[in-house]
């Protein structure tokens, strides 16, 4: 196992598999493993809290406009 695999392991994909799908649940993931950095580095005391919730924010809207392109 390399470093990029341990550090953003990627789930298999259970839905309809068409490449939509699996593409955007491959963007969700990157999402949520993002987030899940930014919630420890807020918890450790490294960032604020403001500063946490507007990086998630940024991250939802970018998640957001990926959700529109592949409808």
């Amino acid at each position: 196992m390399n470093q990029h695999d341990f550090l953003y392991p990627q789930s298999s994909y259970y839905g309809k598999k068409t490449p939509k799908n699996i593409a955007f649940n491959g963007k969700l993931q990157e999402f949520s493993h993002k987030v899940n950095y930014i919630i420890a580095l807020q918890t450790a005391g490294k960032i604020s809290a403001i500063f946490a919730y507007l990086q998630v924010e940024e991250l939802w809207q970018d998640l957001e406009k990926i959700k529109q392109k592949f409808r």
